[in-house]
């Protein structure tokens, strides 16, 4: 079954009532979400939602219509488990002085086992197969849901932002690299084994740029904030006339490329400075392509585009529009998926993780 969103102007309908959604269609969530109901939305109370991130951990106080009603921060205390525990107690006991918290939810970089209880592996903290959900329970004494940081941002686009109301929606994150995640028929779609949605990893250059991953041409080599940031620098280590912005905006750091970022080039090009905004142009390229084949493979709706790189708005979206439908198959004899910017920015993921932890707790009671 699926979650009913509540949208203001649902493109499907829901009746009210329904289950929530498991993560997989046969799993044990979805058993005992087949077996509950929902009462009342007004009366089930507030969720902490924790988005953990490399520098940073961040918390917000999540009401049933998405809503952040309060937030704290710290920084990431290393790779240590323990201490980054330590560190979501604290931000929860702080945000619950003054809420009545039902549930907690975690949202982070890697792969989490089916259950939503253990971090099987996290590229940026020393999580292998970290029973995450068991110690925060102890350490908490509420119920706790542990959910991969990119289904938790596209669940709070599909419950509440750009793609409310939509039944196949496909979530893009363009940052260091490209992340993703689906929602199909009101579920987070995440594969037989809990992986999908690497939409970053399919090889789309072969032989190309080496990617961290241990292949060569993977998407995110040529559609990310990384890929902006490494063609500004080979642009500007060209001594190209047409980097002096780039090279003036770097400062004493462009010799040696640390300070050209994507970040920096998205900003210049907002700004109006042509040679990133070609560079902005080219990416956005790549991202209409390997959209296309996307949507050859799963064929969504739409198709929702954030992370940082997102910031440049039409300057990436707009070629990455036109390079979707010259390279979309069957074009021209089939329906094409929208492509729309992500509309609740970096808090999407933290607010998915609260949501979906007050719906899984709801169920499992």
């Amino acid at each position: 079954m699926a979650i009913t969103p509540e949208p203001t102007t649902p493109r499907v309908r829901r009746p009210r009532g329904e289950a929530p959604a498991g993560w997989r269609t046969n799993g044990p969530l979805a058993q005992r979400a087949a077996r509950s109901s929902f009462p009342n939305p007004a009366r089930r109370g507030l969720s902490v939602g924790v988005d953990i991130g490399g520098t940073k951990v961040a918390a917000g106080v999540v009401d049933v219509h998405g809503r952040i009603l309060a937030e704290a921060r710290r920084a990431t205390p290393g790779q240590d488990p323990r201490a980054v525990e330590a560190v979501i107690s604290d931000l929860v006991r702080e945000l619950s002085g003054d809420y009545r918290i039902r549930s907690v939810g975690i949202g982070a970089a890697g792969w989490m086992d089916l259950t939503n209880s253990t971090v099987l592996f996290s590229p940026h903290l020393a999580w292998r197969n970290e029973p995450l959900r068991r110690n925060l329970e102890k350490l908490l004494r509420r119920r706790v849901t542990v959910v991969n940081d990119a289904d938790a941002a596209a669940w709070a686009e599909w419950r509440f932002g750009a793609g409310r109301g939509e039944s196949r929606l496909v979530c893009v994150t363009l940052g260091t690299g490209i992340g993703g995640a689906m929602i199909l028929g009101g579920r987070v779609e995440r594969g037989r084994h809990g992986v999908a949605g690497e939409f970053g990893h399919q090889i789309i250059v072969p032989q190309g740029h080496r990617c961290e991953c241990g292949n060569r041409g993977c998407w995110e080599q040529y559609a990310s904030g990384n890929a902006l940031g490494r063609e500004a620098r080979e642009l500007a280590a060209a001594n190209s006339p047409v980097a002096r912005a780039i090279l003036d905006a770097a400062g004493a750091d462009a010799g040696n490329g640390s300070a050209i970022t994507g970040a920096l080039v998205t900003r210049l090009a907002m700004q109006g400075d042509p040679a990133s905004r070609e560079l902005v142009d080219d990416v956005g390229q790549w991202l209409g392509l390997g959209l296309a084949n996307l949507a050859a493979a799963l064929d969504p709706g739409t198709f929702v585009i954030g992370g940082g790189l997102s910031d440049a708005g039409e300057l990436l979206l707009d070629p990455a529009r036109r390079a979707f439908g010259r390279n979309l198959t069957g074009r021209g004899f089939r329906p094409a998926a929208r492509i729309e910017r992500a509309a609740l920015g970096p808090q999407a993921g933290l607010i998915g993780a609260a949501d979906l932890s007050r719906l899984l707790s709801r169920s499992a009671t």
